[in-house]
């Protein structure tokens, strides 16, 4: 399926998300396996559009829609099937069907942590959120969070000037630039390094009930949330439940007992968060997510163990990022810069060679076993 099949899915009438997500789990066939198990509202207008598309209301909007989407090249439509689909929101339990892309698609590649906080920070957190991100920046993570005032903006801004990547997720249409204050981390954000994402089609409005659900994607697509200031009903709240519903690593800042910001981050902590110092705090949770140094270098040069073949060689970036616990295909591609099919091969190359091995949770690096 591509582009214009999945908008056609997501501007069904009747169908939500989470529906269309356990329907896509099955991978019906299109478009017959789709009309199976569509509810009927949702069929029959699907039915329409395929047998008389003139006549359907749907086609405009996917004309426009469509349209919007070739205007530039910065603009793409992400969806399941896609090369550069974020694989870690398929484990939540209602990813958005589609998401609209403005941006640079590379701020995908890295491993990401999401940063949120309050929108009223007092200084100190806004110092502290700057340093995190650009840390996280200079240790080759990139940093996801909504692109609100406060925390989010500041972690976001960080981790670019560190010349790092960084991905919002907007409550709104990604041409929509919400809050207007921030204009110029907006533009910034389609430039190298940065990516504007949203579930909703361009044009639309930002809208209160749209920023719980905007958060969902926030924490789904990062591999930890990092918590930096939170009133006791703050937002960022949501975000830190959410992290424990999709199973990411929950970190929090402490601060002080008299600040009312630090009485969210205490409360988290207090319920198992991980207590953060430093970034090193969370890089050791987060353990094999972290980017490793190379293990021992690996030789090119044919040996008596190994084929003289060109694939050996190329799947050389990837072993140096295999260890004994399991990284997933889509870190692997970001810290390899391979595509994903080259990746695909490259895996199943060390793997057909017993160098390597997929198990629960991504791809582990065997041991060599000595000849002797």
């Amino acid at each position: 399926m591509q582009a214009r099949e999945w908008l056609a899915l997501a501007r069904l009438p009747g169908v939500g998300s989470r529906q269309l997500s356990l329907m896509a789990e099955n991978n019906p066939d299109w478009p017959n396996g789709w009309l199976a198990v569509l509810p009927g509202e949702a069929a029959s207008a699907l039915r329409h559009w395929l047998d008389h598309p003139t006549r359907s209301s749907l086609s405009a909007r996917l004309d426009a829609d469509m349209a919007w989407l070739e205007a530039e090249p910065a603009r793409e439509l992400l969806y399941r099937g896609h090369p550069v689909w974020p694989a870690l929101l398929d484990e939540i339990p209602d990813p958005p069907p589609v998401l609209w892309a403005l941006g640079d698609l590379g701020a995908l590649e890295p491993p990401r942590l999401a940063m949120v906080g309050s929108r009223r920070p007092t200084r100190e957190g806004q110092s502290n959120a700057a340093a995190f991100a650009s840390e996280l920046a200079r240790r080759g993570w990139s940093v996801v969070s909504g692109m609100a005032l406060g925390i989010d903006g500041a972690a976001q801004q960080a981790a670019l000037e560190a010349g790092g990547s960084s991905v919002a997720v907007l409550g709104c249409g990604v041409d929509v630039v919400y809050p207007p204050r921030h204009h110029r981390l907006y533009e910034r954000l389609q430039a190298p390094g940065g990516l504007l994402l949203s579930e909703h089609p361009p044009g639309t409005r930002a809208r209160a009930g749209f920023f719980p659900r905007r958060n969902r994607i926030v924490t789904g697509l990062s591999l930890g949330v990092l918590v930096v200031e939170a009133a006791e009903k703050s937002g960022s709240l949501i975000s830190a439940r959410l992290a424990g519903e999709q199973n990411r690593e929950l970190f929090a800042l402490p601060g002080s007992l008299h600040n009312p910001q630090s009485r969210g981050c205490l409360q988290l902590i207090r319920d198992g968060a991980v207590l953060v110092r430093d970034v090193d705090d969370m890089l050791a949770e987060l353990g094999h997510w972290a980017l490793p140094a190379p293990l021992e270098p690996l030789s090119l040069a044919p040996t008596a163990n190994s084929p003289d073949d060109e694939s050996v060689v190329a799947s050389g970036p990837l072993l140096r990022w295999l260890s004994s616990s399991p990284t997933p295909v889509d870190t692997l591609v970001g810290l390899s810069g391979l595509g994903i099919a080259e990746c695909q091969r490259g895996l199943l190359e060390l793997e057909l060679e017993g160098q390597a091995t997929q198990t629960a949770g991504g791809w582990v690096r065997l041991p060599r076993h000595s000849s002797a």
